[in-house]
């Protein structure tokens, strides 16, 4: 199976040592530590003093960590994880698509100028913030080069 890199964006502590994690391209997923209890024993630490809590995103998205010792690979998250559906599955922040796909975010911006996305349709904003679907990206780009 080939993996592709999913990088996090965000990620909750739930109860009963669960996660809920949103990847950049708009997927968030529910990823369920206890099973890893009993397969990797220095799990079991992040049951002492809150520690599970204490979770927050690799930089660069690589993953969660919680100390020096203890972390998770984006990859063992997304493809672990169980998919929580939403209204805003498929779209992603503009720079977000930008670093997915490894161009310039004045190249999207062109592009949004330019018309080669349809308002709307294909990209809106929120506020300040450009949001475009995955499907436009890989119509106009292809799949990501990451």
């Amino acid at each position: 199976m080939k993996y592709i890199f999913h990088p996090v964006r965000t990620v909750t502590a739930l109860d009963n040592y669960m996660l809920f994690v949103e990847f950049c391209e708009g997927v968030s997923k529910i990823y369920d530590i206890k099973p890893l209890f009993e397969r990797i024993p220095i799990f079991n630490e992040l049951k002492e003093n809150n520690l599970f809590y204490q979770v927050h995103v690799d930089v660069g998205g690589y993953g969660t960590i919680w100390n020096d010792k203890i972390d998770l690979a984006a990859e063992e998250l997304y493809y672990n994880g169980t998919l929580v559906p939403s209204r805003f599955d498929g779209i992603m922040a503009l720079g977000d698509a930008a670093q997915f796909w490894n161009i310039d975010d004045s190249t999207l911006r062109h592009a949004i100028k330019n018309g080669k996305f349809k308002c709307g349709t294909d990209i809106t904003k929120f506020g300040k913030q450009w949001v475009i679907t995955i499907e436009a990206m890989v119509r106009e780009y292809g799949e990501p080069k990451h």
